[in-house]
């Protein structure tokens, strides 16, 4: 195995709230009230359609995908929603930082280095919005493929904090059987002050549709029974994939960071540094650690960081 190259699940396609449009000649991100599911094929009008896409869509109402019908992979559901704290190079797409709040995976002058994080609220190279929650799910969509799966990736804190939630109540309740149950992946809205009262979206997973707890529960001590029978090792999976995932610093590659930061962390006009310096040299960390000795230096940082702060725009 490669070092140094995380090995994250296989990837069929896409599942996003919105998409990237065209405008005026700038590729910017677009809220939508459904979810899509998209190949990972692109051309000059965006993602193409997954074939699953208009099969559900049928069966919608309104032909409006709200609800997915899927499983997760793992048992662990840390495994199946990887979140944290990320800072991308809104220029080159080049993940720069990735931590939990309370210690970070980050690229430096000198090599990757581990330190603390203080959450982005008290980050200075967090300023600007520059670091925002990502998170990543993976999920099965039919059963065509044993291992490949659709990935839904989200900065929205509601969405990563009821995933997290759902997830984590699921494998509790069902006795570790989290990889087993028929769950589905809905769309909520809620309004908030923030919102100004217009609606907002986010992901939750559920039960599915029509199915009590208590049926989704002996549906999956079923198919763990079966599982069981023909082989499968659940736990093998888990920590195969745990080790992957541990084989890199970062899980994103430049060529998926790229197309993240184009949805996520786009980088408008009124974002670009007047000296045309990437945010690699701009939130270089040892110019940061330099800065404590050197108030100059700080203020000089603070300034340009603070051109950020109107940038990207988040699903919930």
């Amino acid at each position: 195995m490669i070092k140094g190259l995380a090995i994250t699940p296989p990837v069929l396609g896409r599942i996003s709230i919105g998409k990237v449009v065209e405008k005026n000649g700038k590729r910017l991100p677009e809220k939508d009230d459904q979810f899509t599911i998209t190949s990972q094929v692109q051309s000059r009008d965006g993602w193409v359609a997954h074939p699953i896409d208009e099969e559900l869509r049928q069966a919608a109402p309104n032909s409006k995908l709200r609800s997915i019908p899927v499983r997760v992979l793992f048992n662990d559901p840390d495994l199946n929603l990887r979140a944290e704290y990320s800072l991308f190079d809104r220029q080159n797409g080049r993940p720069l930082c990735v931590g939990n709040g309370e210690t970070c995976k980050r690229l430096t002058a000198s090599g990757m280095q581990t330190l603390p994080c203080p959450a982005p609220e008290s980050c200075d190279l967090a300023k600007g919005q520059a670091c925002k929650p990502y998170g990543r799910l993976n999920v099965q969509i039919g059963d065509e493929d044993d291992v490949g799966s659709f990935i839904f990736r989200t900065t929205g804190f509601n969405s990563i904090r009821c995933l997290t939630a759902r997830l984590r109540y699921y494998k509790a309740v069902s006795g570790n059987l989290l990889a087993c149950l028929p769950l589905e992946l809905r769309l909520r809205g809620k309004s908030t002050t923030q919102s100004h009262r217009s609606a907002i979206y986010y992901a939750d997973l559920t039960i599915r549709d029509g199915m009590t707890l208590e049926a989704a529960i002996e549906m999956a001590k079923q198919l763990h029974a079966r599982r069981q029978a023909g082989g499968y090792m659940q736990d093998e999976l888990d920590q195969t994939v745990r080790e992957g995932f541990a084989n890199g610093a970062f899980e994103d590659s430049e060529e998926d960071a790229s197309e993240i930061v184009e949805e996520f962390f786009h980088l408008s006009e009124t974002d670009k540094l007047s000296n045309g310096n990437s945010l690699t040299q701009t939130l270089e960390p040892s110019n940061l650690s330099e800065s404590r000795t050197k108030p100059n230096l700080m203020e000089k940082l603070e300034n340009r960081v603070a051109v950020l702060s109107s940038g990207g725009t988040q699903h919930k």
